[in-house]
């Protein structure tokens, strides 16, 4: 196996997989994408970059693509896109795990910041909508973790009604995807699973 430098901090690391600033830039595209489909959904609105810290949009009608600053029930949350024309009505947060090491040892962690998150949301603004991606490249995914995430995040992403528990979350989609084609991997999760694509709406 070939391995290339790691121009962050020197050490050796595997051609497939990122290293954080590829990592940070592959989660902006996310973001991006999802806020310019949300812009497009809700009429054609305009997309911009918050104010630093600000609690209302820079325009009263936008779709924001993070940081965007939110005073939830537990903490302030940045979150990486919203449509809040009169409070957080839409709120979205990207995740990526990228190698084999970095599933295995954060994975859990995560699950425990999204939980974090849908909460802080949901305890002041209890009918917003908190909707989560979670994006690993399939060579990182070992079968073992792959059981256990799925099935965690299908109990995270069961948010039906306003009733329901604060840390879930109203639509949760994992994407497995194979960093050699860029293309995602169409049997994981399970076609009955509410992690699916065709399900994150």
């Amino acid at each position: 196996m070939a391995w290339k430098v790691n121009p962050e901090n020197g050490k050796n690391k595997e051609p497939e997989c990122f290293d954080r600033h590829q990592s940070v830039n592959f989660a902006s595209f996310i973001d991006a994408e999802f806020a310019r489909a949300l812009a497009v959904m809700l009429g054609g609105i305009p997309v911009e970059r918050p104010n630093s810290n600000a609690l209302i949009p820079p325009i009263p009608d936008c779709v924001e693509v993070g940081p965007v600053r939110i005073i939830g029930g537990i903490r302030p949350q940045n979150f990486d896109a919203a449509y809040r024309p009169d409070g957080p009505r839409v709120v979205f947060d990207s995740k990526t795990l990228n190698d084999l090491k970095s599933v295995g040892k954060n994975w859990q962690n995560m699950v425990n910041d999204l939980a974090t998150e849908a909460a802080t949301v949901h305890t002041r603004f209890p009918y917003a909508l908190v909707a989560f991606i979670v994006v690993i490249p399939k060579p990182a995914l070992g079968s073992k973790q792959e059981a256990d995430i799925i099935r965690t995040l299908e109990r995270l992403g069961s948010r039906h009604d306003v009733l329901d528990q604060t840390h879930l979350a109203e639509a949760l989609l994992l994407i497995i995807w194979n960093p050699a084609t860029g293309e995602i991997d169409p049997s994981i999760p399970a076609q009955d699973s509410n992690l699916r694509i065709e399900k994150f709406c």
